[in-house]
């Protein structure tokens, strides 16, 4: 019988977001493709370090413990612009930090995301910014990783997950009133339309699946009291009072739970991050991204339009040829 995914939170990551490309990219650009293909076969042994996204992916796989051998909650799938041959490298580097991630797709120099809905992904990973863009502007749900990768040294299996709200779980919908309106005419609508749920957002689907491995841990701590909750989920967004109650509302009415929720009106969000370590942060907004990617792991959701492809102004990092 074929592989099922249906059921699974299955989650699609380029080489470029796992790990840190920086040196066999620099050899691709500086010195082209054939020099590259050469690096690549002389550190074939050597195990790429880690990348923005490898924590989050890390501590996502290990909630597979849960589940019965063979049957996986969380798949991750590897989707790369690089060849079989110089993809080589990433599988090994796989092997030797020891993740439990044996599919990929290699597409040489060509976009990999088209794949997502084949795959049943709810999220994409990468450090392409043209890929990321094409995913989302065709309805698909992806985020761009920023900054550098962080170190994951807690002992525990623990893994925070931190959304922004609009433009990520929502639509953009109120943040288009905002721009237009201000923030007096943005609290009147949202005061107005209160009891309305948004309209999903490109990450909706995947904190809905997040909720399933969350609830999967509510079942186990009933068969054991001993078991620690380790999946815990923020909305941090800068909405404030009194528009922080469509939000609640629209987040019930999806039938999608968080922890907890930070209601910041403004405040730097870096702040936050600094307390609340993450191991992962998306946004739609690269102004706020700016502070939190230099400490925590941080995704752009290019969703909307704020983000059209004038605003290409992307705090860190350039784009990945082969990732």
């Amino acid at each position: 019988m074929p592989y099922e995914l249906s059921k699974r939170l299955v989650i699609g990551v380029a080489s470029s977001a796992l790990f840190d490309l920086t040196e066999a990219d620099a050899v691709f650009r500086e010195e082209g493709e054939e020099s590259y293909r050469a690096y690549q076969e002389e550190h074939l042994d050597d195990a790429l370090d880690s990348g923005v996204a490898f924590s989050f992916i890390r501590r996502l796989l290990s909630l597979n413990d849960l589940s019965a051998e063979g049957d996986p909650l969380v798949e991750v799938i590897v989707l790369s612009r690089n060849d079989p041959d110089t993809g080589l490298r990433v599988m090994r580097s796989i092997q030797t930090h020891g993740l439990p991630i044996s599919r990929a797709i290699f597409m040489q120099g060509r976009s990999p995301y088209r794949f997502m809905p084949a795959l049943n992904m709810s999220l994409f990973l990468s450090a392409n910014e043209i890929d990321v863009r094409e995913a989302v502007a065709l309805g698909l749900p992806a985020g761009r990783v920023l900054g550098a990768a962080a170190v994951d040294q807690d002992d525990d299996q623990d893994l925070r997950i931190a959304f922004d709200f609009d433009g990520v779980l929502a639509d953009d919908s109120s943040e288009q009133v905002f721009q237009a309106n201000g923030i007096e005419g943005f609290r009147s609508y949202e005061t107005v339309n209160a009891a309305t749920p948004h309209d999903p957002g490109p990450l909706r689907d995947f904190l809905a699946n997040v909720n399933r491995l969350q609830q999967r841990e509510e079942e186990q701590r009933a068969k054991d009291p001993d078991y620690k909750i380790r999946v815990h989920v923020s909305l941090v967004t800068a909405r404030n009072a009194p528009a922080h109650e469509r939000a609640v509302r629209s987040l019930k009415g999806w039938g999608v739970t968080v922890n907890d929720a930070f209601f910041l009106g403004g405040i730097d969000k870096s702040k936050i991050m600094e307390v609340l370590k993450p191991h992962i942060f998306f946004d739609d907004q690269v102004g706020h991204l700016v502070g939190t990617a230099r400490n925590t792991p941080s995704v752009h959701v290019p969703f909307g339009k704020m983000n059209q492809p004038d605003d290409l102004d992307l705090p860190t990092g350039a784009d990945r040829a082969r990732v």
